[in-house]
């Protein structure tokens, strides 16, 4: 089974991390829908939106933005269906790392997401991470 994405961010911040990381990739592995949530967009229209971007797929991996704001709030609301799961804090390695592996299930794709994320984000300056 074949987990698809939503990625619910501000603006226009989901549809270029996408197109990098199609662009790196040179291919997208996993249906993907973005939902971009502006600041005039009316929050429970978003969540409308969500939902019936989600009740076509059978198991959907959501990356949001930032957790606490509106794009991660719409996400939330989404919580409590059995067959999605809610990340926060989409960078693009999360993205990429989620994009390599397509063949995993639900579970394992929110490790991978997580992973990527937190591996995805360090210091290039080793006198910084000394503190």
């Amino acid at each position: 089974m074949t987990v698809s994405l939503l990625v619910i961010t501000h603006d226009t911040i989901g549809q270029s991390l996408v197109e990098t990381a199609n662009s790196m990739l040179g291919v997208t592995p996993l249906h993907i829908d973005i939902l971009s949530v502006s600041k005039t967009t009316n929050p429970d229209d978003a969540r409308q939106q969500a939902e019936k971007l989600i009740e076509k797929n059978t198991d959907t991996l959501v990356l949001t933005d930032m957790y606490g704001s509106t794009p991660s709030n719409v996400a939330c609301h989404l919580k409590d269906i059995d067959h999605v799961r809610i990340v926060s804090g989409i960078n693009l390695p999360m993205l990429v790392r989620v994009l390599n592996y397509p063949q995993l299930e639900l579970d394992e794709l929110v490790n991978k997401a997580l992973t990527g994320g937190q591996d995805g984000v360090l210091t290039c300056n080793k006198d910084a991470a000394r503190g």
